[in-house]
């Protein structure tokens, strides 16, 4: 069992992988199309797992919140529209268990969904890159480190299978990639950018753990079946969309230069 969903796993990354990265070369409008995709999968996916009732009614609710923070670029907008949306969750959701986690889904889908729209729009399709790039490695250097050395549990009540060695595996493969790729298209500060990938591969770890305590919450083990292998999308990209906001906001607030 264990080989045949490794099998899935593995040739589900290798189609998807391509396509992703084609799409951040091939920027607009192919890029918009999966981020939005991705947006859509994730507001589907959150609400049958939150909701109890009116799943297709929350649903909409989050799409159209994620929607127009990838599409309206407009940060003041953006943030209304969010404020707007959790306002209606929350007077809709009255009679939901999970009320809160239900009103948490708008900010948290549509603010990490629309900063990986932002950091292409602010910056370039190469900032993406190297963010997907961090976050691969990490989950790469995590599970061929963790596995291998085993050890200590990094959170044993939300992920028991997560360890502490596995987290220092996902750091230094996130620095040693993050780094490599930023002396290969910048030719400079690669280890500053190296340093810079470690940090962001603790934040990716953080984001992983927290879509791992909301199924644990709900009794779910996977946020959908939805990818052969792998689980939901929000499976994914729990550590991407709770990354690029911290990506987006550092380059921001000390007005760095990225790719």
């Amino acid at each position: 069992m264990a080989r045949s969903n490794l099998f899935y796993r593995i040739v589900t990354a290798l189609i998807l992988a391509p396509i992703v990265i084609g799409s951040i070369f091939l920027e607009f409008p192919y890029y918009n199309l999966l981020i939005l995709a991705i947006g859509g999968c994730i507001s589907w996916e959150w609400s049958n797992l939150v909701a109890q009732d009116n799943k297709s009614t929350y649903s909409t609710i989050y799409a159209i919140s994620v929607a127009t923070s990838v599409l309206l670029q407009s940060f003041f907008g953006t943030i209304i529209v969010i404020c707007l949306s959790s306002l209606l969750v929350l007077i809709k959701s009255k009679k939901e268990n999970h009320r809160c986690l239900l009103v948490l889904g708008v900010p948290y889908i549509s603010i990490g969904v629309g900063s990986l729209m932002w950091c292409m729009i602010a910056f370039s399709n190469l900032a993406v890159l190297w963010l997907l790039i961090v976050v691969w490695s990490v989950d790469i250097g995590g599970y061929l480190v963790g596995s291998t050395v085993k050890g200590p549990k990094l959170a044993p009540k939300i992920s028991p299978n997560k360890t502490w060695s596995g987290l220092v595996g996902g750091m230094i493969f996130a620095a040693f990639f993050g780094g490599l790729f930023a002396y290969i298209f910048q030719g400079y500060n690669e280890h500053g950018y190296a340093a810079f990938a470690a940090i962001l591969a603790v934040v990716e770890q953080i984001g992983d753990l927290i879509e791992s305590a909301i199924k644990r919450r709900v009794g779910a083990k996977d946020s959908s079946s939805i990818i052969p292998g792998h689980g939901g999308v929000f499976d994914r990209v729990d550590g991407l969309i709770f990354t690029a906001p911290i990506l987006l906001i550092t380059i921001i607030l000390y007005d760095l230069y990225v790719f």
